[in-house]
């Protein structure tokens, strides 16, 4: 299996039993600080994700520093798939600008991250991090849910909620289903900031 890749096999099989959900994501402001999404591309539009520090601190504290260093800027939207999930984050092989051909096997230039995993259920407008099978490889990459996802929980870590912008969420260019989820000319992140 690739590495940091959403567990290719697996997942792919469970999304095509996953049906999109029609209820709204939260929408109350947590106390946590905002991961502010600029996406660009087919259909442009801000999404907003309340994070949780007190869930998934570390993972929590990875974005913060990615977002610093402005590390998803220019990131691709590179595994998306209709009724389940839309991935991004990979910024070693993810840039828009460069070959994307690898997106979804990179991270970061920091360390793997320990499993925080908890009893957050992954629902719809939920943000995970990414990991290959080996629970403790988190690193940069995430995904948010189109629709709950019961068999994620417990699985993956969630560190944040949609919490404005899931109708440019819905509107993410989606990718292959036989490529499993492999977008071709796919939106991007043209800015992420915390507030």
């Amino acid at each position: 299996m690739l590495r940091r890749d959403l567990l290719r096999a697996g997942l792919m099989g469970v999304a095509l039993s996953v049906s999109a959900v029609g209820a709204s994501a939260q929408t109350a402001d947590g106390p946590g600080p905002n991961l502010v999404l600029e996406v660009a591309g087919a259909h442009p539009g801000r999404i907003v994700i309340d994070l949780f520090p007190d869930v998934a601190p570390q993972h929590v504290k990875r974005i913060e520093q990615l977002v610093t260093d402005h590390a998803y800027d220019g990131v691709v939207f590179h595994r998306v798939i209709d009724g389940f999930m839309a991935q991004t984050g990979d910024v070693q092989f993810g840039k828009r600008e460069g070959d994307t051909s690898m997106a979804g096997m990179g991270g970061s230039s920091y360390p793997d991250l320990k499993a925080e995993f908890s009893d957050k259920p992954f629902e719809r407008g939920s943000v995970g991090m990414a990991r290959s099978s080996n629970p403790n490889s988190a690193n940069s990459q995430f995904f948010i849910m189109f629709a709950p996802a019961p068999h994620l929980n417990g699985q993956y870590t969630v560190f944040g909620q949609v919490i404005e912008g899931m109708d440019i969420v819905d509107a993410i260019k989606k990718g292959d289903a036989a490529r499993n989820g492999l977008v071709a000319e796919p939106d991007y992140i043209a800015s992420a900031t915390i507030e």
